[in-house]
């Protein structure tokens, strides 16, 4: 399959060369210019994880966008939630029908980004895909190799709008097979691990994480209070998809930490695997890491903005958001990602129901 992928981050370069070793014909881009002239010399990525270490060759090291996306049944935008209002106008004269754009995961990003396309004339029939966590649990290792840790097992993926979602699942399916479908884009944004299990790990060690030059969140950090206070925010996420009629699975994130028991999105034990990899071991600058700027500004913000917009009480996830604010020394119930600042706080629930299925109109 012809398969664009967009981005410069771990996550664009793990997915570039895993997708290319499956054997699709992966379209690369990045916006860096530089980064992206270095990798058309070799036009490979090396690839590490259990099996050893590879050179994996990709097969379009494109010059622009659009001969990225041309002809790309499925575009992969694995960059943070933060980069998407300008990658929506980087790709909205570039879109086609019939073609799939995955964002893994969105924060509801399939969302502002259909809108922002359709603000900028784009007519096409296209569906966008958002899933519950990224594909692989990665770090670069260097400017053009990617070491994979783990990958997804169970791969939660909402569609938007949902009326598309056995084409579009369809299309991702042949490129992930892990994915298990969720009820809609919304439903997608409120699996997302990230703004449940970050939060509490970036707050509560923000000490740990100045004083030191390195430090594992995910090793040193995290300990029983945390781990309560993760669990704690997690029941409030649950309450919220259950307030809104979604279904179980809602992929509990204490089943990422149990060796037994119900499988997680990467499987089990990937916690050890994770923490043994030592890759997680960095230096986190709270004011600019995208931890607060994507997990708690965008992710945590909708979460709380739905939680009160459905009538879900929310203190841990209101308390958090106001600590990071204070971190941050902004507001970011103000400026988040929340259905005020969407446009669509003011939705009653059938219309926000009939939005995720129908979509935006052409």
């Amino acid at each position: 399959m012809e398969i664009a992928v967009l981005g410069g981050g771990n996550g664009a370069y793990a997915c570039a060369a895993d997708l290319s070793a499956q054997g699709h014909r992966v379209r690369f881009w990045r916006r860096d210019a530089r980064a992206l002239a270095a990798l058309r010399a070799n036009a490979a990525i090396a690839l590490k994880d259990v099996d050893g270490e590879r050179s994996v060759p990709i097969a379009c090291v494109a010059r622009d966008v659009g001969e990225a996306l041309r002809d790309a049944a499925l575009v992969v935008m694995p960059d943070p939630a933060f980069t998407q209002p300008a990658n929506a106008a980087r790709i909205a004269p570039h879109l086609r029908d019939g073609q799939v754009v995955l964002l893994p995961p969105g924060t509801f990003g399939s969302y502002l980004m259909t809108k922002e396309i359709r603000a900028a004339g784009n007519r096409a029939r296209f569906a966008f895909a958002e899933t519950g966590t990224l594909p692989w649990l990665t770090r670069k290792h260097g400017p053009a190799t990617a070491a994979i840790t783990a990958r997804a097992t169970r791969l939660p993926t909402g569609v938007f709008p949902a009326r598309a979602q056995a084409q579009a699942t369809d299309v991702v399916r042949r490129a992930f097979p892990a994915l298990e479908p969720a009820e809609d884009a919304l439903s997608a944004a409120l699996l997302n691990a990230g703004p449940i299990i970050h939060p509490p790990l970036v707050l509560m060690n923000a000490g740990a994480l100045e004083h030191f030059e390195r430090w594992d969140i995910h090793n040193e950090g995290t300990q029983a209070s945390v781990r309560r206070v993760t669990d704690a925010l997690d029941a409030e996420r649950i309450a919220v998809r259950a307030a809104l009629g979604y279904a179980a699975p809602h992929f509990p994130l204490a089943d990422h930490y149990r060796p037994d028991g119900d499988e997680w999105m990467y499987g089990r034990k990937v916690h050890k695997k994770l923490t043994d990899s030592k890759d997680w071991s960095e230096r986190i600058v709270l004011t600019e890491h995208r931890y607060m700027i994507e997990d708690v500004e965008l992710g945590l913000a909708l979460l709380v903005s739905v939680a009160e917009w459905a009538g879900v009480d929310c203190p841990v996830a209101r308390g958090l958001l106001s600590i990071a604010s204070a971190v941050m020394g902004r507001d970011l119930r103000s400026s988040g990602r929340t259905l005020e600042n969407l446009g669509l706080a003011g939705y009653s629930r059938a219309q926000l129901t009939t939005l995720l299925r129908e979509g935006l109109p052409a």
